[in-house]
């Protein structure tokens, strides 16, 4: 008997190989070898062409900058020179292109400009949130501190109704965290510090708004501003106008000098310590 096979119409078997060794289902099939350096040229087609879509999105996005929206709670920051300062930054770069970190430093050196949050409003714009400095005290020399101590530009903008602090180079902030501590007991006591000073030596002084002088010496500073609010700071709410100066320097008590008279009058203690 003889067996045979069926194939289909149109198609060839190769005939190197004996029919055993085909796989079922797969007549007529040829097998395709793909090299590997053609496997490399099509993956590094892909990639280009990945590439290339990237850099066309972004040339799109990269539109010009038309709007800067500026937010934030401030009073003497002007918004036309953080306008100004955002415009000299841009050197022609579009939305996707523009460095805002430099946006973000030419805005922060601006007067009175404390912080910056600086990011990208789609499709064509920048939004800006500023926040304005917290002025403490005038510093000597013509600076203002703000409540960290730190010194800021001011510009034409220098509020004269601030108190003024002193002190060597590089004690702003210990200066400052003083007359921050001490200003609000002042006022509660119905007394208004209008100058803080720290001299080379280390001894401290204040000034309150009715002219009297408080001086607190190098030592016990905690401790004597204590007895001064316990025990003198009622005097001079009663008799401001009779008093040049609070001599708190001593180991028991304090000295008050009185204004027109020939010398210092005690109030108690006796052994001074500066």
């Amino acid at each position: 008997m003889n067996l045979g096979f069926w194939r289909p119409r149109n198609r060839r078997v190769s005939a190197g190989a004996p029919a055993a060794h085909r796989a079922p289902g797969h007549w007529g099939q040829r097998a395709r070898t793909v090299l590997p350096g053609r496997q490399v040229l099509l993956g590094a087609g892909l990639v280009a062409g990945i590439g290339a879509a990237v850099l066309a999105a972004l040339w799109l996005l990269d539109a010009p900058i038309r709007t800067v929206s500026i937010a934030g709670r401030f009073v003497r920051v002007e918004p036309v020179d953080v306008e100004r300062a955002v415009r000299q930054c841009l050197h022609g770069a579009g939305l996707v292109s523009v460095d805002l970190d430099a946006v973000r430093a030419a805005v922060r050196s601006l007067p009175w400009v404390d912080s910056v949050q600086v990011q990208r409003s789609w499709p064509r714009g920048l939004a800006l949130i500023i926040g304005e400095q917290q002025p403490a005290a005038r510093w000597s020399g013509g600076g203002l501190l703000n409540v960290r101590g730190e010194a800021f530009a001011a510009g034409a903008h220098m509020p004269e109704e601030l108190p003024a602090l002193a002190g060597p180079d590089g004690s702003q902030q210990q200066v400052v965290q003083r007359y921050l501590a001490m200003r609000g007991r002042l006022l509660d006591a119905g007394l208004r510090l209008t100058a803080l000073r720290l001299d080379a030596r280390g001894a401290w002084e204040f000034d309150l708004d009715d002219g009297v002088t408080v001086r607190l010496g190098r030592r016990q500073i905690e401790q004597r501003f204590d007895t001064f609010m316990g025990t003198a700071a009622k005097i001079v709410v009663q008799r401001a106008a009779d008093i040049a100066y609070v001599d708190m320097r001593y180991v028991s008590g304090f000295a008050i000098g009185w204004r027109g008279a020939a010398g210092a009058g005690r109030g108690t203690g006796e052994a001074r310590n500066v």
